[in-house]
């Protein structure tokens, strides 16, 4: 039996954004992102955008994200990615459960930013006054997206999901480096990123999202 992803949910009020940039190309009515090169045969027209009721209605085991109306396969991760995510989710939950600041939740989850957009980052964290936003998917923004890199998703986090973040007005946006071992932290200023800092494996991340934090980057690249 194919299992569906469910029923459409409804849309955040506020997401009406339409967000601008070139037309890609389809594979298959996907994208797929390999090494920073885009394997496509298809034009893409406005026509065509996918809504969030078309990607609900796929197998719940395909690896997709929809972007602007288009879907976006989603390679499986690698144990180094799993390793970051585990380690950072362990870190990072312990923290804001003490602080009572929130929830820390991983991949995979659907959250939903308009009619045509569905990501699920790697990690989110949405603040205790936020929770309204948590149904069986998030509805909205999270208050923090942290995104790890890999060979086949380098470009679309470091370019089209940040400039997604930044249109839909998720506060903080993290881009983990596992080559580099370093985590870049962004934070969101009218409407604008502003680069907080990148945190090196000796170093302690501190975040304007979560006060208090000092994450030990040593803890995060085993």
């Amino acid at each position: 039996m194919t299992l569906s992803r469910g029923s459409e949910p409804p849309l955040p009020a506020f997401a009406t954004t339409s967000l601008r940039r070139e037309s890609f190309l389809l594979l298959a009515g996907c994208h797929s992102y390999a090494g920073g090169s885009i394997f496509n045969s298809v034009l893409t027209t406005n026509r065509d955008r996918k809504t969030v009721s078309d990607y609900m209605r796929l197998d719940e085991t395909t690896r997709v994200e929809l972007i602007q109306g288009e879907f976006f396969m989603t390679p499986s991760p690698t144990y180094r990615h799993q390793a970051v995510v585990r380690n950072l989710l362990v870190l990072l939950h312990s923290f804001v459960t003490r602080a009572g600041l929130g929830q820390i939740v991983p991949a995979p989850l659907d959250v939903i930013l308009s009619e045509h957009d569905v990501v699920q980052p790697d990690l989110v964290f949405v603040a205790a006054d936020h929770f309204d936003r948590i149904k069986e998917r998030l509805h909205g923004p999270p208050d923090l997206a942290v995104e790890i890199l890999s060979a086949s998703n380098a470009e679309r986090d470091r370019i089209v999901k940040r400039d997604l973040y930044r249109q839909y007005g998720v506060p903080e946006y993290w881009i983990v480096d596992p080559d580099a071992q370093t985590i870049e932290v962004l934070s969101l200023e009218s409407g604008e990123w502003r680069l907080h800092g990148i945190f090196g494996k000796s170093e302690e991340l501190a975040s304007p999202i979560l006060p208090g934090l000092r994450l030990s980057l040593e803890q995060v690249f085993v």
